[in-house]
């Protein structure tokens, strides 16, 4: 009996609503790494995949902006968990994916893993800083603290398949806002392995959805769809960006055009803020006793 086995090739599916469906089109492509060499088959998603994964995102989106902001903060640090379980296997889905020595793709895997830990620090303090009482002349208490904005379309960045793709994405559900992201066109292996981890730790089934394929193809219905309420143009050439942006202007989405971005600096609170609302509430103060003194 010969010692020598095939190995179990991986179907890559895509991740919508919790569940791994084939692309409703049979649809796939070929990845390859890169030296061009082959290394499997994506599924190419068509505009009934971005349809359902919409349809999933909003049926997900109370549950998760009504979480509260430290049980969100727990669930992002338990995908960092999960993520540095399987370090070894994303070091070398990166060093194919980006063409990176392992020591490179290894330090792209640890920055991508602090990068989620960073973001789930953030959830329970943003509202402290862009919210807050505001001084007004008159007797009433002025309130205003950050909601999401609701279903964000997510256009992953092409050349950073991981770190980017995470950069981009924590932001958005940290607030509260729940995704459908469009993996990187040419590396989309690291996203689709993600939604794996993404199904194995806590995070509610339809808050991240992945799409893979034909960027210009998954995106143009998103921008245009109307239960869209804001969409991520990171992944965007400049011409596709202004087509999207033009789309996306029929129900006033909310838009972040593509700008240069070092992914391996510590970010900002930019991507935090870019798809929050600011709600303000009045209230009088009312008073206390004869002498008329407020409270």
């Amino acid at each position: 009996m010969s010692d020598a086995r095939l190995s179990v090739l991986k179907t890559y599916k895509l991740y919508v609503g919790g569940k791994f469906p084939r692309s409703e089109s049979g649809r796939v492509y070929e990845v390859t790494d890169a030296k061009g060499n082959w290394m499997a088959n994506a599924p190419l998603s068509s505009r009934k995949d971005a349809r359902d994964a919409v349809v999933a995102a909003r049926k997900a989106f109370g549950g998760w902006s009504g979480a509260t902001a430290y049980n969100r903060g727990q669930v992002l640090y338990r995908v960092a968990e999960m993520l540095e379980g399987r370090r070894d296997q994303f070091t070398r889905e990166v060093a194919d994916a980006e063409g990176l020595s392992k020591s490179k793709a290894a330090a792209v895997v640890d920055a991508t893993i602090d990068r989620w830990v960073w973001y789930a620090g953030w959830t329970d303090k943003i509202a402290q800083v862009v919210g807050g009482g505001n001084p007004v002349a008159g007797p009433f208490f002025n309130l205003s603290s950050p909601e999401p904005t609701g279903v964000v379309a997510v256009l992953a960045p092409q050349e950073s398949s991981f770190l980017g793709l995470v950069s981009v994405l924590a932001p958005v559900i940290a607030t509260g806002n729940t995704a459908i992201v469009v993996a990187s066109e040419k590396a989309p292996l690291p996203a689709l392995s993600l939604a794996e981890v993404l199904a194995t730790s806590d995070v509610p089934g339809g808050v991240v959805n992945v799409l893979s394929g034909r960027t210009a193809e998954i995106a143009t219905p998103l921008a245009a769809h109307q239960d869209v309420n804001a969409i991520d143009l990171a992944g965007a050439d400049e011409v596709l960006a202004k087509e999207l942006e033009i789309a996306a202007a029929d129900n006033l989405k909310r838009v972040l055009r593509p700008q240069p971005v070092d992914y391996a600096e510590t970010p900002g609170i930019d991507r935090l803020t870019a798809f929050l609302e600011t709600k303000t509430v009045w209230h009088p103060t009312g008073s206390l006793g004869a002498s008329g003194s407020s409270y």
